[in-house]
């Protein structure tokens, strides 16, 4: 039985009763549909209750987001998380769940279990072995709590026992169960090769609850093919700090030039602004003051491209160079005129490239927007119009910044549904 065959979640009393007949149907009061972030968090939380729990992975492993994540080391939170790191067209939605579970609290438990860890910048707390580490946590604090954890399994189909007010679930081999409540914690669409589906969003879909439009974040640009044989392709793995900024967002981190067109820590954070066709600007050169570098070098006969090798990487200023300033590169510096060095060093600061487009959900390490908010209790995750279902991690439309947020953000609303589903 397919999703579509369903009438919007309402499964009809001969359908009841031919399931009843193929199977026994065990008994649970939760069932979790994912075992990454969110979905394991919320089990421990609801088992902690004494709750029934059953968590459901169609995967062969649970955690495989959390074990790639941070290059294998995890960057399992943030220390200085907020509301105002998360974008969503309701803004105000993640305050409670991130007020009421907040990474020192997570950072409680990673110390309760005597791991290892370490701030490598900007907040961002990683394990010092291995993400492996934190996989094996939930799974011990899972196991604690009672709750049952089956890999392997696929949800095929989710419909609501109207008269019984509860949940029924067909997994494959006409295996069926129920549940007073259900938690969709399946994420997004972004890493399609660990697994990603949009199955969270078909059964919102299903429900009536609506999402938001979607797109890859965190994500590597990419530029026309004649931008990449010029600028690009000759400058690739040139990495350098600068400051990117579109649509009123700008962060300062390192910009990394690719043969496809630009990646970075900077670059993935402005990624989650970017719109199609939008401009970015960067400003690579965010720790030179070129009037005081003019004075210095007035009087120089070194070349222009010299002395801003001797601040930039040599690779880059010979591309950007050619590409705008072809005539005074080779200008020894004293020769230059004072209008010629300001337009460069405006284009330096200010450069604006309009990206082609992104690498797309394959590079992206999250998806932009998702289930509306609007459908939810930011409180529990439950869906207002549906008692007992709850949707929580990156299935929702809140979205973190690069840096252990989005972590924090399944954390967060993992526990908020786990306290009450």
């Amino acid at each position: 039985m397919s999703l579509s065959e369903q009438n919007h979640g309402v499964a009809t009393t001969a359908q009841q009763e031919t399931a009843q007949q193929e199977t026994a149907q065990q008994e649970y009061d939760v069932v979790i549909i994912g075992a990454g972030a969110a979905g394991l968090m919320c089990a421990i939380e609801a088992g902690k209750r004494g709750r029934r729990v059953l968590v459901l992975e169609h995967a062969e492993k649970i955690g495989k987001k959390i074990l790639i994540s941070g290059g294998g080391r995890c960057n399992f939170t943030n220390i200085n998380a907020t509301p105002r790191n998360y974008l969503s067209e309701n803004p105000h939605f993640c305050k409670s769940a991130l007020a009421r579970y907040t990474p020192h609290d997570f950072l409680a438990l990673v110390e309760k279990h005597n791991i290892p860890y370490h701030e490598k910048k900007l907040g961002q707390l990683f394990c010092d072995n291995s993400s492996r580490d934190i996989v094996q946590m939930l799974e011990r604090e899972c196991e604690d709590a009672k709750v049952q954890i089956r890999i392997n399994t696929q949800v095929q189909a989710v419909f609501r026992n109207e008269g019984r007010e509860n949940f029924s679930l067909q997994l494959s081999g006409r295996e069926r169960i129920n549940a007073q409540s259900v938690v969709i914690a399946t994420g997004g669409l972004s890493i399609p090769k660990m697994g990603a589906t949009d199955f969270g969003h078909r059964i919102a879909a299903q429900f009536g609850l609506p999402c938001t439009a979607m797109k890859p974040a965190l994500v590597p640009f990419t530029f026309a093919s004649t931008q990449q044989e010029s600028a690009f392709g000759e400058i690739s793995g040139v990495a350098f700090d600068a400051y990117a900024t579109c649509n009123d967002a700008e962060f300062r981190e390192n910009v990394l030039f690719t043969h496809r067109g630009m990646s970075g820590p900077a670059i993935l954070q402005i990624s989650s602004y970017w719109n199609t066709n939008d401009a970015i600007t960067l400003n690579a050169a965010p720790h030179l003051d070129f009037a005081a570098l003019w004075e210095e070098n007035r009087t120089s006969p070194i070349i222009l491209k010299n002395v801003l090798s001797q601040h930039l990487p040599k690779r880059f200023v010979e591309v950007f160079c050619q590409e705008y300033a072809s005539e005074i590169a080779s200008t020894p510096f004293s020769n230059l005129s004072r209008k010629h060095y300001d337009a460069l060093a405006h284009t330096l600061t200010a450069w604006n490239l309009v990206p082609s487009g992104t690498e797309g959900y394959v590079k992206a390490e999250v998806t932009a927007g998702g289930i509306s908010t609007d459908a939810l209790s930011s409180k529990t995750m439950e869906a207002k119009t549906v008692r007992g279902l709850y949707f929580i991690g990156e299935v929702v439309d809140v979205t973190g910044w690069l840096g252990g947020y989005n972590f924090q953000w399944a954390w967060a609303s993992g526990v908020a549904a786990g306290q009450v589903a």
